[in-house]
């Protein structure tokens, strides 16, 4: 769509910040070419802006006087309809496409309100109400689903595949798993960066060792998967100080490194 209208009515991405709204994909219906809101007047305009909940008087009248004041970017009739017609049919496919995000969202919250396991794993540093809805959908409510958090982490593409021949071993990254269940857990854990101690910690270790970011960020999912896992199989929630408590009982190096490397 923006590629579309920046070659025959680029206005649009200046009066609008985002087109992808319904206020913008009713505008394109009903005036889908600079042309076409030549003769239109004022107090439809307003009346316009003012029905999709654009009610800031200041807003309404810029955007009243740019339209006004607007030149054609092109001429050529040709151009023009051929790119009308791609307009209204690509309008009406983000109208509908967000009234089905905004169905799937209530849907989502409705689920997520009586779901125990969202308010666990909610209670998870920096995992939101987003999330926390995504590691339970990646989870389910099947606790013999998964025998081992070593299980989880291979499914989901977190663990890495060691290949060998011969003398020589490398490791990579899993090719063939549902992307977006690792996605869940990869973005989360890049996201938990800022919400933890220990996280953040055992980041900048990673990256000290020489792993790139989104190396360092994979690292960490895969010790999260193996949180994550314990919680929702004993249905108990996250916390930090026990964790930490844990890693001090074990003399975990991640501490040694923290307290040497204060940020």
């Amino acid at each position: 769509m923006t590629s579309l209208l920046k070659g025959y009515f680029p206005q649009v991405l200046e009066w609008f910040p985002d087109i992808r709204t319904t206020l913008v994909c009713d505008f394109l219906l009903r005036w889908p070419s600079l042309d076409t809101l030549g003769r239109v007047r004022r107090e439809t305009l307003v009346k316009f802006f003012r029905a999709h909940n654009s009610v800031r008087t200041e807003t309404i009248e810029k955007r009243v006087e740019a339209i006004k004041q607007a030149v054609p970017l092109v001429t050529d009739r040709a151009v023009i309809a051929a790119s009308v017609l791609m307009t209204r049919a690509l309008a009406a496919q983000m109208k509908t496409t967000r009234s089905a995000i905004l169905a799937f969202d209530a849907e989502i919250e409705a689920l997520c309100a009586v779901n125990q396991d969202f308010v666990l794993l909610k209670s998870l540093p920096g995992a939101g109400q987003n999330y926390a809805a995504r590691l339970t959908v990646a989870l389910g409510t099947d606790r013999a689903r998964w025998q081992s958090a070593d299980e989880l982490a291979c499914l989901s593409g977190i663990a890495p595949v060691m290949e060998r021949s011969g003398k020589s071993c490398r490791v990579r990254w899993r090719y063939f798993c549902p992307k977006f269940l690792r996605q869940s857990f990869v973005e989360y854990a890049g996201a938990s960066v800022q919400h933890s101690f220990w996280e953040k910690a055992y980041y900048e270790q990673q990256r000290a060792k020489g792993k790139g970011h989104r190396a360092a960020v994979r690292a960490l999912a895969f010790k999260w998967i193996r949180i994550i896992y314990q919680c929702w199989k004993s249905r108990t929630a996250y916390n930090e100080v026990k964790y930490l408590e844990g890693l001090r009982k074990k003399g975990s190096s991640l501490l040694n490194y923290a307290a040497n490397n204060p940020a």
